[in-house]
């Protein structure tokens, strides 16, 4: 059984969760939340349930640095599957407006990626938790509501194509906080002329936070049983 106690969580402390699939963010703060029995828990900085990688899950004391984690600089690695689109940007919903790749050369990806380098404008997804009015876009977006969401400053200061096996497509993204990648990916197949929508994602680094020196949510709940 672990030695931690409760009194411990209060006082404050970081953990590096890799999150599994399907899971929503708040799915892994309520997990720990019931397992070390404390209230004061957060996380520092959303995965989409489709996404999996490094979460920072900080207690107690410890979630006044929420702010100054989510702040830090991300990584992510993935795959965009070109020739289609989906309303969500990624596997949330059907891929539609299907479209031919076989015209679109190795080159031609490559080149692609220039038109995101350094500082940019990107419009996020209307399937995001960003509030209009006071409500979730997402919630809009599923009623049917049409929202127009302007473009934010983000910096993408490295998107790498890692492998190319059409229609899907690799990549490696280091970028600032308040970046989508699905959003990226939404863009990336409207520059090649075909459309593309994230197919996976993981995110590998938070500032100097790796999520190989994460742990999983089953190893942090087991240090809990007798």
């Amino acid at each position: 059984m672990n030695n931690s106690s409760p009194n411990e969580f209060e006082e404050g402390r970081v953990l590096l969760i890799n999150k599994p699939l399907e899971w929503t963010s708040f799915d892994a703060v309520r997990k720990i939340r019931n397992t070390i029995r404390i209230k004061k828990v957060g996380h520092a900085g959303t995965l989409d349930p489709l996404a999996t990688g490094l979460l920072i899950i900080c207690t107690g004391k410890f979630t006044k640095k929420i702010n100054e984690y989510m702040a830090k600089e991300k990584e992510y690695t993935g795959t965009i599957t070109l020739g289609a689109i989906t309303p969500t940007y990624d596997l949330e919903s059907e891929p539609a407006d299907i479209k031919p790749t076989d015209t679109i050369t190795d080159s031609q990806i490559q080149e692609a990626t220039k038109n995101f380098l350094g500082p940019i404008l990107q419009v996020p997804p209307a399937h995001s938790a960003i509030k209009v009015d006071g409500k979730r876009v997402y919630e809009l977006a599923r009623k049917g509501k049409e929202v127009k969401l302007d473009p934010r400053p983000v910096t993408i200061s490295e998107f790498e194509i890692t492998s190319i096996k059409m229609p899907v497509v690799s990549f490696r993204v280091v970028c600032s906080t308040g970046t989508y990648i699905r959003s990226l990916a939404n863009d990336f197949g409207r520059v090649l002329g075909c459309g593309g929508y994230l197919s996976s994602l993981c995110r590998t680094r938070i500032g100097e936070h790796r999520l190989d020196q994460a742990m999983s949510m089953d190893e942090f709940i087991s240090q809990f049983k007798k």
